[in-house]
């Protein structure tokens, strides 16, 4: 990725894919240094972890593997949450983000989130803490503008997605100036990205808000990768930066 007149590939940036694990052998990962685990709950509620962190679904490989379109050199940590059938709840999310942060991950993505406002403080002291030691949540919003967490709150970097913004251009809503009811089926989130659309023009397998995270997450790594000293809040400053504003009378391009 270009950035401030250079290229960054991410290169010595470890990013979190939290989700499904990760498949070792896809192709698409060849190379990349990948370390990982898998989270589960005790009956007192207590996380515990493993060191099988293997993608029974799929789905935690394919965001792996958009990350590294955008910053080919990053070091993956494959923290699994979620089984075959792709069910998690709050409190391993918020277990997942933990590892993470105390595994050195700068960028940790959730192409994922919850409804539940109940659990919403619970995500919101993690990530709190994550960004306090220099490391930054992305998270999938609602695809319809729902209430969704942890993408919903102010120390994450929310991400929606809409079938009209391609995969080259990012865009950063700013609600004082594109207020949400302009949003049609926009979440009121910060950033935006393409729509699952592969840069030869073919649809990828996954669309929508999950996989702009994880191609955000890519563009973060960069970022943090030629700002090495930025704190998480400088981090987000600067992914805004790189997007454009769209004005609602003018349209998004």
């Amino acid at each position: 990725m270009r950035y401030l007149g250079k290229d960054y590939t991410g290169k010595g940036i470890s990013v979190a894919i939290v989700d499904s694990g990760i498949d070792r052998n896809d192709p698409r990962l060849a190379g990349v240094e990948i370390e990982g685990w898998s989270i589960s709950l005790s009956a007192t509620g207590h996380a515990l972890l493993a060191s099988d962190y293997h993608d029974e679904n799929g789905h935690g490989t394919e965001i792996a593997a958009a990350v590294l379109k955008i910053a080919p050199h990053v070091k993956l940590l494959g923290v699994k949450i979620m089984s075959d059938r792709l069910r998690t709840s709050a409190e391993l999310m918020a277990a997942g983000i933990e590892t993470s942060y105390r595994n050195k991950a700068r960028v940790i993505n959730l192409s994922l989130g919850t409804p539940n406002m109940g659990k919403a403080l619970l995500l919101r002291d993690c990530c709190a803490n994550a960004i306090e030691v220099g490391s930054v949540v992305l998270s999938a919003a609602h695809p319809k503008g729902e209430r969704a967490y942890p993408a919903d709150l102010p120390e994450t970097v929310g991400v929606a997605a809409h079938p009209d913004c391609p995969i080259d251009k990012y865009f950063y809503f700013d609600p004082k100036r594109f207020p949400r009811k302009e949003w049609g089926v926009l979440s009121d989130k910060f950033l935006t990205h393409g729509y699952g659309i592969n840069k030869d023009g073919t649809v990828g397998k996954y669309r929508g808000s999950g996989m702009a995270t994880a191609y955000q997450a890519g563009v973060l790594a960069c970022i943090a990768e030629a700002s090495p000293m930025a704190s998480g809040e400088d981090l987000i400053k600067a992914l805004r930066r790189t997007a454009l504003v769209p004005i609602p009378e003018i349209g998004y391009s």
